[in-house]
Formats: C-alpha cells, structure tokens, sequence
C-alpha cells in the first residue's frame, strides 16, 4: 500500500487533551477527502466497476416506468391479455436483473475495502511508533484510539457507500431529469424547479455540519480516554471509593456529547425537511398538471403513469442527497483527524535539534569532569557537552529544564545520578536514548555524537529500565526479550531472569510462558519492576540506563539485585538514578543534579563530607541508611539529617 502524502509539521500548541470540539481546520471536505487517494489508487478499478455496475443498476430501475407507459397505452388499453403477461414477465426480470446487479456491487467492494481500511490501520500504527515522545505526551491516549477504530470505520463506509452512491445517484437524478423532459418538457421544467433551492440549502448547511460532526467525533475521543483511564486506575477508583465521581464525570461527558449530537440531529432534520418538501410540492404540482392535460387530451394516460413512476423511482435519489452529504462531512472530519496524526513530524533517523559543538558550556558547570584519572580516553564512554533542554511546549519564558550539563561517565563506569525529586534526572536520562532531543549541546558515546547515530544503532547501544515499569500483553519472556535482538533465546533470557532475580517467572503457571496481561497488572510491582531491569540486561548492552530501578524492591530483593547488578555494571557503562544510598553504593561515583544543572560530582564518601545538599538527600533517603560515614559527623546512625 503507498504512502499517503508526505507528512508536514503539526502546528505548534496542538494538543488533544483539551476541551473537543472547535471548527474543522481543513479547507473543503473534497478537498479533504482526496488525501484517501493514494490508499484507494490500488482498489480503483474494483471501486470504479462498482460504480459503474451500480449505475446501470440504478438506471435499469428507471426502464419500469418506461414499461409501464406501454403496458397503459398498448395491452391494457387493447384488452390484450397476453400481451400484460409479457410486460409483467419483462418487469420481474429487470427487478431481477437490478437485485443481482446491486449484489455484484457489494461483493465488487466489500474485500478491497477491508484492505484499504487495514493499510490505513497499518500505517496509522507504525507512525504512532515513530513519533517522538513529545508528541505522546500532548495527545490523549483515548484521542488516538478513536482515530484508529471509529474514524477509520466511518472512512471505511464512506467508501463503500456514500461515495459510490453520490456518483450513482447523481448519475440517476441527471438520466431520469432526461427522460421526464423527454416525455413531457413542461411537466419536466416543474420537477426541475426545486434544483436551485436545493443546491443553496446544501451548500449553506455543509460547513455548519462539518464543524459539529468534528466535534462530535473529539468528544467521542474525550469519552474514549475517560473510560480507558478508569478501567486501567480501577484500583485506584475502588481504593478511593472514586467510582462515584467518576461515573459523574463520564456523564457530564456523554451529556455534552449527547447534546452535540442532538445539534446535529437538528441540522439534518432542516436538510431533510427541504430536500424532501420541495421535491414533494413539484411532483404534486407535476400530477395536477398532467391529470389536466389528459383530461383536455394533450396527454396520454401511460404517458402520465410513466413520468409519475419515474418521479417516484427518483425520490429516493434525491431524498438520500442529505444521508450522503452528511455521512461525507463526517468522513471528511474523520480523515481530517486521521492525517492530524499522520502529518506530525516522526523521529528522522538522525537528529535535527543539535549539532556538534552547538550550545557547548563554558565549562563553569561545578563537578564537571575533564580528565580521567584512571588514563583512559576523554572521548570513551558516556559525554554530555554542555547539554541544554527545553520541553517543546514550555513557555517561552520558562527556565529550562536542564542547563549547561557537562558530565563524563568514563568506559565500565557507574554513575549515580542523584537531585531532589523535579531537579531533572528522568528528563536527562530521557536524553541519552533520544527519546527527547537536545536543545543545545551533544552527548557523545564513545566520542561519536548520537544525534548522528540513526535511532536503531543507538538503541541497541544503550538499554534503559524505567522507575515506572511497562509490560505489554504477552508471555513473560516475549516482553524480556524485547530488549535482545532477534536471535536471543531460552539461554539469554535465563541469564537476565537470574540477573534481576525474577527467578519467580519459572514458578509461574505456564513459566516463562505465562501471559501476564494488561500492563501486567497480575504480578506485583517488585516483580514489574524485575523483569524491566530483565529486559533491560538481556542484550548485554554497552551503555546501560537505569532510573531507580530497584524502588519498588523489599530489603531482601533488593540486596539480591544488588549483588548480581554489580556483576552486570562491571562490564557495562551505566548511569543510574538513585534515591537510596544502596543503590548509590553500585555506582563508582556519584553526580548530584540540582534545579537541572550538575552542582557536584565524586565519590559518595566525598560528597558526604563536603556537600550539603547531598548528605541531606541521603539522610532522607530512609532510616536504613545508617552511618554511612559518621566519621563526618553528618549522618547519625538513626538517619537523623544533619548536625
């Protein structure tokens, strides 16, 4: 399936997590609607023969009236028996021929169809994957979710119906006007009368009701995450007896869309009473006049009868303009909304936002580290150059969240990286992976800048265990070895089960086999959190990053992880954010982080005795921490803070 367009930038600000609603941004829904083209190109000819069977089906039903007039006017008014046998068995055969011709239609488009929707599922998913973590964070979950379920059906049958049936009916409407002014140009020129009203009321009511559909569908993904927030915190909701307050605030929801929807029910409504009205007058209109001139002898009784059964086969044509319009303003709304999505700028392959030397610090930032005393290389290892981070949609105005961060992490080195909570340590570890990209500055692995590392050689240089930890829908050993390659198996992912002693997994009911479910919501969190730190060992990467990956252990675990953690860091380089001082005691060294700059770094001893930030940090960091280095005379054995 090709590519839709070229994606273009999101506007700046764009956000789904606001209120719904709000004008349509696009131009025209034709306009809008062309975006579909290059997913229907491949199915065309199908899409094309369809509509093509289904006109000549739609006008074989306008060949009745044509029969009927020489039914009237010839066997039955020649009393000719036989003759009325043969103009019924001529009618059941087009009716025949017309249900068979319509069936072909919906086998023509029914299977291409399918794929169509399926492609755009497809790429709708692979970009979701590719987009930078920014763009996740401003966009509710439930917003996407919509996009790829509801919009994507609605597409889906504006394809296979009112699309097809614009072109069918139109086509019918224009044949069927023919034959009426054929048979009788006057009672012709008075069913065409109601054209012009009709074509104004349409116009005017199009750009009301595509701005209502929109928001219609953005409060659909409003409902859409308020339900999937409540069923995956259900926990939370019955621990707090919430479910009260929720179920009130998914109310006022359904009301505001329940009000949107009756908006729109109101404008169809006033669509229908003229599409409808107008077209009923001129046919009335028509019967007066004709039964008129068949009185005075100007006309035929089957003349009268075939151009009142034509009107009638054309009323539903006409009728079904404002079912089709409207389903097509919505269609256009939902593609509107799909290429939102599509049209937000993915990750290159390479960075944009920095280049070598850019933003590099003056080398004021207090603890940072020039040298190696251990003589190995500046270039080796884990670098950061005077690095400078601002969230995208920070205010203008606001301090950036890291500032001037020159920090080395020498080759088989474990850092701990310590701040009070908000200094910025997940941000910055964020870095190294590019999950955010720098603003000024570069960070170097090994002396090669990863803004020029393509995003797939990077990460599986450097693996990364999250404090909150994410398990997906499969096996045990399927979402550990998510951090391997393709040829990691049954003897990698023992060792990393044993590295993070999640030896639990074996005990489960089907082992390592065992399905753990949504979020992974059946194991507890110490053993969520073991089997990310898993995941995170099992590819033996170079440059491991680990934000307090033992926080949610007991004392015992913990001290077990610990143990078989200093084995792995021995042969890694690794940045470790740290809250508790077992877990500071890993690291070589230690860099304390302070409102996003690095204000020290050295050992834990050194930066007990000689830094007051750091000795408060580890004093609050828990009662187990019991005299570390009394002989600073700053930590008492109970923890008690500073003296």
């Amino acid at each position: 399936m090709p590519k839709p367009d070229a994606p273009t930038k999101e506007p700046a600000g764009k956000s789904a997590r606001g209120p719904a609603g709000g004008p349509a941004r696009g131009g025209s829904a034709v306009r809008t609607l062309l975006r579909l083209w290059p997913y229907v190109r491949p199915v065309r000819t199908r899409l094309f023969s369809a509509a093509f069977v289904a006109i000549i089906a739609s006008c074989t039903g306008l060949v009745f009236p044509l029969v009927l007039k020489w039914l009237v006017d010839g066997p039955v008014a020649d009393r000719d028996l036989g003759g009325v046998w043969v103009g019924a068995l001529l009618l059941l055969l087009l009716g025949v021929a017309e249900a068979l011709l319509f069936g072909l239609r919906r086998w023509l488009v029914a299977r291409p169809l399918a794929s169509v929707e399926a492609a755009m599922r497809a790429d709708l998913y692979r970009h979701l994957q590719r987009l930078p973590v920014a763009f996740h964070d401003r966009w509710a979950s439930g917003q996407l979710l919509s996009r790829g379920t509801t919009d994507l059906m609605l597409l889906r049958m504006f394809l296979a119906f009112p699309l097809t049936f614009l072109v069918v009916n139109g086509t019918t409407i224009v044949v069927g006007m023919a034959i009426l002014v054929a048979q009788d140009w006057a009672l012709g020129l008075v069913l065409l009368t109601p054209l012009v009203p009709l074509v104004i009321v349409c116009a005017y009511y199009e750009g009301r009701y595509m701005a209502v559909a929109r928001r219609a569908q953005d409060q659909v993904g409003d409902l859409t995450t308020v339900v999937e927030e409540s069923v995956l915190g259900i926990r939370i909701i019955k621990s707090f007896g919430r479910h009260r307050s929720q179920a009130r605030a998914f109310r006022e929801l359904s009301r505001t869309l329940r009000g949107t929807e009756l908006a729109k029910a109101r404008l169809l409504a006033a669509i229908y009473a003229v599409i409808m009205a107008l077209p009923e007058v001129a046919i009335g209109a028509a019967l007066v006049l004709g039964t008129v001139q068949v009185a005075d002898g100007g006309l035929s009784t089957g003349t009268l009868v075939a151009f009142l059964s034509t009107a009638l086969a054309l009323r539903w044509p006409v009728e079904s303009i404002g079912f089709l319009l409207a389903m097509s303003q919505e269609s256009a709304t939902a593609t509107e909304r799909y290429f939102e999505v599509m049209d937000a700028e993915p990750e290159s392959s390479s960075a944009l936002a920095a280049s070598p030397g850019e933003g590099s610090s003056d080398g004021s930032s207090e603890g940072s580290s020039e040298g190696s005393p251990d003589g190995s290389s500046d270039t080796d290892g884990l670098r950061f150059h005077g690095v400078r981070f601002r969230y995208p949609d920070a205010p203008d105005d606001a301090p950036p969240a890291l500032d001037r961060i020159d920090l080395h992490i020498r080759h088989g080195e474990t850092l701990a990286l310590v701040g009070a909570t908000g200094s910025g340590k997940t941000t910055l570890t964020a870095l190294v992976p590019r999950l955010h990209e720098v603003t000024e500055g570069r960070i170097t692995l090994d002396g090669e800048d990863i803004a020029e590392m393509a995003r797939e050689r990077l990460r599986t240089l450097v693996a990364v265990a999250f404090e909150e930890p994410t398990l997906f829908s499969a096996s045990v050993g399927e979402n550990v070895l998510m951090g391997a390659g393709e040829d990691a198996g049954d003897t990698e992912l023992r060792r990393a089960l044993e590295v993070a002693r999640a030896d639990f997994a074996h005990a489960l009911p089907q082992g390592t086999d065992t399905q753990v479910g949504e979020q992974g919501l059946s194991l507890s969190g110490g053993q969520r959190q073991r089997l990310a730190l898993a995941r995170a060992v099992v590819g033996r990467p170079r440059f491991l990053v680990l934000d307090d990956p033992l926080s949610a252990l007991d004392v015992h675990t913990e001290t077990l992880v610990e143990a078989a953690l200093r084995r792995v860091l021995r042969d890694t380089t690794a940045l470790v954010v740290a809250h508790r001082p077992s877990t500071v005691l890993l690291a070589d060294r230690v860099a304390l982080l302070s409102e996003g700059r690095i204000t020290a770094v050295g050992t834990h001893q050194e930066l007990l005795r000689e830094n007051t930030e750091y000795a408060w940090l580890m004093s609050g960091a828990g009662s187990g921490f019991a005299d570390v280095h009394t002989e600073a005379g700053v930590v008492s054995a109970e923890g008690e803070g500073l003296r």
